[in-house]
């Protein structure tokens, strides 16, 4: 029997009355890499938002390594190893890349245990450690999405959930991120669950993929099988 990491079970949620997701579940295996994908609307930022706390369901439940953190706040969830980079590259403009960084440690109290971890993100990053001293408001769209991927690793998560990690950015730039996050899963081991409306490129990285549309699940599997699936071609060109 395969372990379970994370167990989202049938969520439902909405902000107000408007409801968003509709018994929506995903199930994470240890050291995965595993794509949501779906059209726009199709509430796969929602599905996050309700896994790591930003918003609570009406209904379902979410498990991670074993333990129930529905309803928990983001704080508390990532003090139990998971970590979340919002989409839009959200960055604090007018503090440094370093301080930064720091931020996304305020977890841990130990300085050498801190130390390590920017060390670990700037080999994967070392354009950030050359500029660690810049104000990350000055940097490009590409070297932001580096910050703040680097600053959801420095809490040294065991499952990162990133949203839309390539939007908006240069094909030279996507390709950049998408090796390091291919590299933190296949050489480190860490679990990465990401959005991503480019299908090729996503299932083309993942190893699996869960396919969303209007707030439910419509189909999941192997990337290899969803990249030839009808289905699958059905919501994203209306074939």
């Amino acid at each position: 029997m395969i372990s379970t990491l994370l167990r989202a079970e049938a969520m439902t949620a909405g902000y107000g009355k408007m409801p968003i997701l509709h018994e929506v579940s995903l199930i994470i295996a240890p050291g995965e890499l595993v794509a949501v994908i779906g059209p726009n609307g199709a509430g796969k930022s929602t599905t996050f938002k309700v896994i790591v706390g930003f918003l609570k369901p009406t209904q379902g439940r979410v498990l991670f390594d074993g333990d129930d953190i529905t309803g928990l706040r983001p704080d508390q969830v990532l003090r139990r190893g998971l970590a979340y980079v919002p989409q839009g590259r959200i960055v604090f403009p007018q503090m440094t890349v370093l301080e930064n960084l720091e931020m996304g440690g305020y977890t841990e109290r130990n300085p050498v245990r801190i130390r390590e971890a920017l060390e670990r993100v700037y080999a994967l990053f070392p354009i950030l450690a050359e500029r660690r001293h810049q104000k990350a408001g000055t940097m490009s769209g590409g070297e932001q999405q580096m910050v703040a991927i680097a600053r959801g690793l420095m809490a040294r998560p065991t499952l990162l959930m990133i949203d839309e990690p390539f939007l908006g950015l240069a094909p030279r730039i996507v390709e950049q991120i998408a090796e390091v996050i291919r590299a933190l899963n296949r050489e480190r081991g860490l679990t990465v669950v990401f959005i991503e409306q480019n299908v090729e490129l996503a299932l083309g990285m993942a190893h699996r993929g869960y396919v969303l549309e209007s707030g439910r699940n419509v189909i999941e599997g192997p990337s290899a099988s969803l990249l030839g699936s009808p289905e699958v071609k059905r919501i994203f060109l209306g074939a």
